[in-house]
């Protein structure tokens, strides 16, 4: 299928990498998503103590690794504020990269991915440099271009501790060639300042992320009292629209849900979003029925179908082979 606004297919981003089939955020997650049509791949990052970039849903890392059970670590386990909330365990920006690259990924939701914990213990945490080897190499390989989509994971927490993301990840960016607004990156984050910042010194495309509750961190920290739907209204998309290229949206905040899950009528953030000339990307699909609305318990492929048919411009996807296929049989 063809998109109105772009001319061009929607583009499948694979969450984490192909994450319902591997542990998320490991360099075989991203590979698999490659192998299964990914347009994009997705790393969140954090930063480790000593300045580098390393791909982590979370800076706090038991649930993604085996830091828990090494005892060598194990005085390393404390208790943060982290973005207004209390976490406990052990975090990134305490250890350096080689302490970092003695530990293994494992399965974050082993309840509902018990396949994906055969792979626990197999690799490690990889960092932003690894990641474009990766992402180069295969494209070169099979001559595709495949994109990079880094969120950058608690930017105001990192920047009181000195260890601001943007720089690193500007200069990999640009020590690797990413350069000007047709490259293939998109640089997202959930605060605001960091992308207005950073629109300033990168001409590399920005976006938005917009979900369903609450508000950016940075909004609290300044006194800012706009919610993410304040951002999603019309007027909150056109002043989003001077500094960034799109809006990575809950898919929650297009279509919502009934108290029973059952889907409602779509609200008007698509065709909002492209007045203000802003591209969407949605996320999280995924194929379980515990993450599926009411409509399409055991129909993944048909959740995609609706909002394919809402003139989206990409999604977030846990099982990129699913959004690939739908994508492809898909009437323009």
């Amino acid at each position: 299928m063809t998109h109105t606004f772009t001319g061009k297919p929607p583009i499948i981003i694979a969450h984490r990498g192909a994450s319902g089939y591997r542990p998320e955020h490991t360099l075989a997650a991203y590979e698999l998503a490659i192998a299964l049509g990914a347009d994009f791949i997705e790393p969140d990052l954090v930063s480790t103590k000593d300045g580098v970039l390393i791909a982590r849903h979370e800076n706090e890392i038991s649930e993604t690794t085996d830091v828990a059970s090494r005892g060598e670590f194990a005085h390393r386990q404390t208790t943060k504020i982290i973005d207004g909330e209390s976490k406990s365990g052990w975090f990134t920006e305490d250890f350096t990269l080689a302490e970092l690259k003695t530990l293994r990924a494992i399965e974050r939701i082993p309840e509902m991915r018990s396949h994906n914990t055969a792979y626990n213990g197999r690799w490690e945490i990889p960092t932003l440099q690894e990641i474009i080897d990766l992402v180069q190499g295969k494209s070169a390989q099979i001559n595709r271009t495949i994109g990079i989509y880094p969120e950058t994971k608690h930017p105001t927490y990192f920047k009181s501790l000195g260890l601001s993301l943007e720089p690193p990840l500007l200069a990999t960016l640009t020590a690797n060639g990413y350069q000007g607004a047709n490259a293939p990156v998109f640089i997202q984050s959930f605060e605001v300042s960091n992308l207005q910042e950073l629109s300033q010194t990168t001409d590399l495309p920005l976006v938005q992320l917009l979900n369903e509750h609450g508000l950016p961190y940075d909004f609290v920290v300044s006194g800012n009292h706009r919610t993410y739907a304040d951002l999603a209204a019309t007027s909150g998309l056109k002043e989003i629209a001077k500094y960034a290229q799109a809006v990575g949206v809950n898919k929650n905040l297009v279509v919502k849900r009934d108290s029973l899950g059952k889907l409602l009528s779509p609200t008007s953030l698509v065709t909002d979003a492209h007045a203000a000339g802003l591209l969407v990307h949605l996320w999280t699909f995924r194929n379980e029925d515990s993450f599926l609305p009411l409509d399409f318990q055991g129909n993944p492929q048909g959740e995609y179908q609706l909002f394919f048919n809402l003139g989206i411009d990409g999604v977030f996807s846990d099982y990129p082979d699913t959004a690939v296929a739908v994508c492809s049989s898909t009437g323009s």
